[in-house]
């Protein structure tokens, strides 16, 4: 089921376009200003955002900005009544994909919606079984370390961010990106609190000495197997 992420300022149009998108297959998590938005995004990963342009405290085009810098392949479009040409340019400047002008359809809608779903590239299968990290076996959904008859349960957010060094096994991590996923911004204490994290995970990785995260320093870390 596509995952719809709509922001609309406007209470009684976000209602009839939530319960329209969901009474056609979508699923939808709405907020009613851009910042709100801004967090349900990095907190829900949406397959798409649609967005009202002129909103209160964060319009359109800035969120659209902020989303570009974390996420270079989420499908944005954008509902406005402004369409004046430099409008439009600009937002597709800033990374829009699409633009809706308002009143529009629901019908309009959806086929916006489903042509942008359709040009995104299919995921790749998620992997069957636990991980092999050296001679751990890491359960992701599960949030298990294995290492012989020894298992450890894992915080969620040490789940995601071993996941991640994972899938970026050998290569670097970079520290921003991963402070911007999993914790919402790179401010300094957050940065503090994901060091403790990547202290935990070197701890509940001690027992196989090939395995090891690394930092690069001013970039990131490195999970070396």
């Amino acid at each position: 089921m596509p995952t719809v992420l709509l922001i609309e300022d406007e209470p009684s149009l976000g209602l009839i376009v939530k319960d329209s998108l969901e009474s056609r297959g979508f699923a939808v998590q709405f907020a009613s200003d851009g910042e709100a938005g801004l967090q349900l995004f990095r907190q829900q990963c949406p397959d798409i955002v649609v967005a009202d342009v002129m909103m209160p405290k964060l319009d359109g085009f800035s969120l659209a900005e902020q989303i570009r810098r974390e996420n270079a392949a989420v499908p944005i479009l954008f509902l406005t009544a402004r369409s004046q040409p430099a409008d439009v340019v600009r937002g597709f400047e800033l990374g829009g994909n699409d633009y809706l002008k308002k009143p529009f359809s629901m019908d309009e809608l959806i086929v916006r919606i489903k042509a942008q779903l359709s040009r995104q590239p299919a995921a790749a299968p998620a992997p069957v079984g636990p991980l092999a990290i050296g001679r751990y076996q890491f359960d992701h959904p599960k949030q298990k370390l294995r290492f012989g008859a020894q298992e450890e349960t894992l915080t969620n957010r040490e789940a995601e961010l071993l996941k991640r060094l994972y899938d970026q096994r050998n290569q670097v991590l970079e520290r921003n990106a991963v402070l911007k996923e999993l914790w919402g911004d790179d401010s300094f204490f957050n940065g503090r609190s994901l060091d403790v994290f990547i202290t935990r995970l070197r701890r509940c990785l001690k027992d196989d000495p090939q395995v090891q995260i690394v930092n690069v320093r001013g970039i990131g870390y490195k999970l070396i197997l």
